[in-house]
């Protein structure tokens, strides 16, 4: 079945740039900064390849504890089901 959204007359005047504006606007209004975060790709070719070896390096090594410990004391499980 097909669900369709009837927006409002004023909702259709309005350009996508200026509804992302307003949002923005509302964001930053309650306190809130647009941030910019790069990260590794996954889809990259090499990255899996250097996820192991660095897990590999870890794994059974003098610090493995300690950096077992660590990642477990940043992790936020709270809301996992």
């Amino acid at each position: 079945m097909l669900h369709v959204t009837k927006q409002s007359s004023k909702a259709m005047a309005e350009s996508t740039k200026d509804r992302v504006n307003k949002h923005r606007a509302q964001l930053r209004k309650a306190g809130l900064k647009p941030i910019q975060i790069w990260v590794p790709d996954p889809s990259r070719r090499g990255f899996v390849a250097e996820c192991r070896r660095q897990a590999l390096r870890v794994n059974g090594g003098a610090d493995e504890k300690r950096v077992m410990r660590d990642i477990e004391a940043l992790m936020d499980t709270d809301e996992w089901t």
